[in-house]
């Protein structure tokens, strides 16, 4: 049995007529009454009463016409359901972000507007480091994934596509000396005390900073250790010492913590989006190219 067979049956059903039905359907009458009579032969039942001045269901008929229905609703239910995942309107995404992704302003806008435009997305995020980012990409427990440049060996499979750069700024106590100063030469930091994340932190930002450090001629004294934004800028607050976060993390408002551009071309870092090579799903084309016009 074959949904066209379906389709067939019901227009009958509905016009009582094989000639209108068969208007309908765009078929010649004889060869609807024909697949009319295969199917019943199929089923082996009598659908249809027929008379030359009328058609009229049988018992089995009304019955069966309620099924035809309803499958036919469900083939119709599948198809769009295959039409909206080709065109990524509906699934599931599991994206990551560091801890700092959502303070830059484009990123909670992006995140609502792809909600309103794909409210069939059943949308999944999850704060992560950047390595960590990657080896829940690698073993595809993500999809997607908003990071910082590593600096460290990026798997083959692992495709990043550049979104934005953002300014690197010095985080200091309000009464700092260098507070005085419209933008920051990091050099003179050499003698400094720094608050920073671990080394294994698996952050972006620490191996930059390091290498910006080296760059300006000195290894930083790290005194004091901490996994979160918020806590870096709060003992930054305490006078622990400073630090060197991206631009975005100013939105953390702390009483006695003010922050100074760093001079320099490299003195900027990139938010990255990563995903898995040679799977462009639907899925995510649709909310990579949301993300790229949005960071522009």
């Amino acid at each position: 049995m074959e949904l066209r067979h379906l389709r067939y049956f019901v227009a009958v059903a509905e016009e009582l007529h094989f000639t209108r039905a068969a208007e309908r359907l765009h078929i010649g009458q004889p060869p609807l009454s024909h697949q009319i009579q295969m199917l019943e032969d199929e089923i082996g039942a009598q659908l249809f009463e027929r008379s030359k001045r009328w058609v009229r269901l049988t018992d089995a008929g009304q019955l069966f016409l309620e099924d035809a229905r309803r499958i036919l609703a469900l083939a119709e239910q599948a198809a769009d359901t295959a039409r909206r995942v080709d065109r990524g309107e509906i699934g599931e995404l599991r994206i990551g972000f560091t801890s700092a992704t959502p303070f830059i302003a484009f990123f909670p806008k992006m995140i609502n507007t792809y909600r309103k435009h794909f409210p069939g997305v059943t949308i999944t995020l999850r704060e992560m480091s950047t390595m960590q980012q990657i080896t829940a990409i690698k073993e595809r427990n993500l999809d997607l994934g908003f990071v910082r440049p590593p600096e460290l060996e990026i798997p083959k499979s692992i495709i990043l596509t550049k979104l934005r750069k953002d300014p690197l700024f010095l985080f200091m106590p309000t009464k700092h000396p260098l507070a005085k100063k419209n933008v920051i030469d990091l050099r003179k930091c050499n003698d400094e005390a720094f608050v920073m994340y671990p080394k294994n932190a698996g952050t972006g930002i620490y191996p930059q900073f390091i290498r910006l450090c080296k760059e300006a001629g000195f290894e930083p004294k790290i005194v004091q250790e901490a996994r979160e934004a918020s806590t870096i800028i709060g003992l930054v607050a305490a006078g622990c010492g400073i630090t060197i976060l991206p631009e975005s993390l100013k939105s953390i408002r702390m009483k006695g913590v003010c922050s100074r551009p760093l001079t320099g071309i490299s003195a900027t870092t990139t938010l990255m989006l990563a995903h898995r090579a040679g799977e462009a799903t639907p899925l995510i084309d649709a909310f990579s190219k949301l993300a790229i016009s949005a960071s522009k």
